[in-house]
C-alpha cells in the first residue's frame, strides 16, 4: 500500500529538530522525498541521516529564511534535484529566549529583539511562500503548510513579538489560501500549543507548572502529533477520503474532513 505522500517532493524549513525533524521523518514514511532545510547545518545533516537510515530519501539544505537569496536558492535546489515542489512546510522559527526577551513584557522588549522575531517568524514565512507559490503555480498546484501557534489565536504574557508574528502568519496563510485556490494550491497552517521541543524548554522551566495546569491532559504535546497533521494537510484529499467533496482552500481549511486548521 502506498503512502499518503507517495512520490511527492517536499521542502521543510526548521527541520533540524523538533516539529520539523518529526515531520521530515513522517513525510518520508509516507513516501515523499524530503529536502531538509535549517540554518544549523549539522542539525540538518542529522535529520537527513535519520531519514535515510529509515529507508527514506532526503537532501540537506542550509540557509537563512530571512534572506531572499537563501530562500530562492533552497527552492531552486529542490526543483533542480527533483523537477518540482509538491509540498512545503514553513516551520522555521525562534522563541523569545533566543533573542534575549524571555519573561519580558511588551514595553521591555528591545527594538533589536522585536525586529529579529518578526524577521524570522513572519518575514521568513512570507519569503518562503513567495518562492514556493511561484513554483507551484508554474507546475499546476501544490500544498503549503505554515507553522502558526496558539499564540496566533490569543495573547500570551511576555511573548509580545512572538504573538504578533504568529498572528501575522495566520493572516498570510488565510490571504494566500484565497488568492491561490484557483491555481490548485492549498495553503493551511497548524497552530500547536506547548510542544516538547528545545524551543519550549526555557518557558517550561520558568512557568511549566502553571502551563500544564491549563492543559486537560496535563502534558506537553509531542512533535510527532503535529507532524501527522502536516502530513494529512499535504496529502491528496481524493486519495485519503475517496468520494469526498472538493477541498476548500479559499476558507483556509480542508473541507473533505471538516477539520479547521487555522
Amino acid at each position: 500500500m502506498s503512502g499518503l505522500l507517495e512520490g511527492k517532493v517536499s521542502l521543510i524549513t526548521g527541520a533540524g529538530g523538533g516539529i520539523g525533524r518529526a515531520t521530515a521523518l513522517a513525510f518520508s514514511r509516507e513516501g515523499a522525498r524530503v529536502a531538509v532545510a535549517d540554518v544549523a547545518v549539522e542539525a540538518a545533516h542529522e535529520t537527513v541521516a535519520q531519514v535515510n537510515a529509515a529507508g527514506g530519501q532526503a537532501m540537506s539544505l542550509s540557509g537563512d529564511v530571512t534572506r531572499d537569496a537563501d530562500v530562492r536558492a533552497m527552492v531552486s535546489a529542490v526543483v533542480g534535484a527533483h523537477g518540482r515542489l509538491d509540498c512545503a512546510f514553513n516551520n522555521a522559527g525562534i522563541a523569545g529566549w533566543q533573542v534575549e526577551a524571555a519573561g519580558k513584557k511588551t514595553a521591555e522588549w528591545s527594538e533589536e529583539a522585536f525586529d529579529r522575531m518578526i524577521a524570522v517568524n513572519l518575514k521568513g514565512v512570507w519569503l518562503c511562500m513567495r518562492h514556493e507559490l511561484s513554483q507551484m503555480q508554474a507546475q499546476g498546484g501544490g500544498a503549503i503548510v505554515n507553522t502558526g501557534s496558539i499564540a496566533g489565536l490569543v495573547g500570551l504574557p511576555t511573548s509580545s513579538a512572538y504573538v504578533a508574528a504568529k498572528h501575522g502568519v495566520l493572516g498570510l496563510t488565510k490571504t494566500a489560501a484565497i488568492e491561490y485556490a484557483e491555481a490548485n494550491i492549498r495553503v493551511n497552517a497548524v497552530c500547536p500549543g506547548y510542544i516538547e521541543t528545545r524551543m519550549t524548554e526555557e518557558t517550561m522551566r520558568r512557568r511549566g507548572e502553571a502551563i500544564l495546569a491549563q492543559v486537560p491532559f496535563h502534558r506537553l504535546g509531542s512533535p510527532e502529533e503535529i507532524a501527522e497533521m502536516v502530513v494529512w494537510l499535504c496529502s491528496d484529499p481524493r486519495a485519503t477520503c475517496p468520494g469526498s467533496p472538493t477541498t476548500s482552500t479559499a476558507a483556509g481549511w480542508r473541507s473533505d474532513r471538516y477539520w479547521r486548521s487555522i
